[in-house]
């Protein structure tokens, strides 16, 4: 079983998204511990990036704050180890192809293994691409998680195939942000999924509250939930910890 897979073991999963870096690092890691005692069953942890392409304005946001802090790849790699001290559910990295280009695939993956990460998203990787990275990936017991968005269509069943951790199911056109309603067949896409994997499935973008959060995981495996998470961090900066850990326990409450 992947390492991935218990996450979901246990029914539906809740998956926040954090920056790493924003405000700072310190700030992450009381962030992702108060994650995972208020019923995180994942974490992606984001790697800033100087154009991160997938995300909206509130994501956007914090990348530049953490860059102009002076967050480096290195940097997060170190907030990983330091948090695997403590820290036992599976850690997954949302950052971008050129982040692992330019440190080095080989390095990049090398690196995740060593320091106790489970998987990594690429959403500017195109499935016909992966190959780049997923060998490489596979080589140090790292999954590379696949994306399947509402204009897959009839890709879905070659992407689920060749899923490795969780599927990653795109709620809506467009960039990360909260959205008032989420119009997406969901149900329609996970049904394909399952017809060829058994790999479980979440969907993010545009998951705000409870309900859609409920909404969400009642036809797939679990939630995540990005920019609402980082508009708290964003408000309360380096107090953020508790606001965050309250807003999380009422998701994940939201999923039982």
């Amino acid at each position: 079983m992947s390492n991935i897979a218990k996450a979901f073991a246990d029914g539906k999963a809740f998956i926040p998204f954090i920056t790493c870096g924003d405000p700072d690092l310190e700030t992450t890691a009381k962030v992702v511990r108060e994650a995972v005692k208020n019923g995180a069953d994942l974490v992606e942890l984001g790697i800033p990036f100087s154009d991160p392409t997938a995300e909206g304005p509130v994501i956007q946001g914090a990348n530049i704050r953490a860059l102009a802090g002076g967050v480096t790849t290195d940097k997060v790699f170190e907030l990983v180890e330091e948090l695997r001290r403590d820290v036992e559910i599976p850690l997954v990295f949302m950052t971008y192809a050129n982040v692992v280009f330019s440190y080095g695939a080989e390095h990049f993956m090398q690196r995740c293994a060593e320091t106790g990460v489970d998987g990594i998203i690429l959403p500017d990787m195109p499935f016909e691409e992966k190959d780049e990275f997923s060998e490489i990936a596979e080589k140090y017991g790292i999954d590379m998680i696949s994306l399947i968005a509402p204009t897959s269509e009839n890709r879905i069943a070659m992407i689920a195939k060749e899923a490795k951790g969780f599927i990653y199911i795109v709620s809506s056109l467009g960039v990360t942000g909260t959205r008032s309603e989420i119009t997406t067949n969901i149900g329609d896409i996970v049904s394909v999924i399952r017809e060829n994997t058994d790999v479980p499935c979440a969907v993010g973008f545009g998951i705000s509250n409870p309900e859609q959060a409920k909404k969400m995981a009642d036809f797939s495996d679990g939630a995540i939930v990005g920019s609402a998470i980082i508009r708290i961090i964003e408000k309360y900066g380096r107090d953020s910890a508790e606001y965050v850990s309250e807003y999380i326990k009422s998701m994940k409450d939201a999923l039982k």
